[in-house]
């Protein structure tokens, strides 16, 4: 029988949504609509650390240069 390395910590709703500072009810609007990835456990969720990580890496959205084009055309 092979055994699968599960490398990954879970937390509940209220874990992510005290390290992402959101309510709890935003948190549960996001893996209902898939934007986070879960896993139900009897009546409650479990969200895989790395789920959290990977979201916060999808939002992020990367720093723009607009404002030094403006300053270059400025001249």
């Amino acid at each position: 029988m092979s055994s699968a390395n599960f490398s990954s910590h879970f937390l509940t709703i209220a874990e992510v949504a005290a390290a992402m500072r959101v309510s709890k009810m935003t948190v549960y609007r996001l893996v209902k609509s898939h934007a986070i990835a879960a896993v139900r456990v009897g009546r409650s969720f479990r969200v895989p650390e790395e789920a959290v990580n990977d979201y916060i890496r999808r939002s992020t959205e990367p720093a723009t240069q607009d404002k030094d084009k403006d300053d270059d055309t400025a001249d």
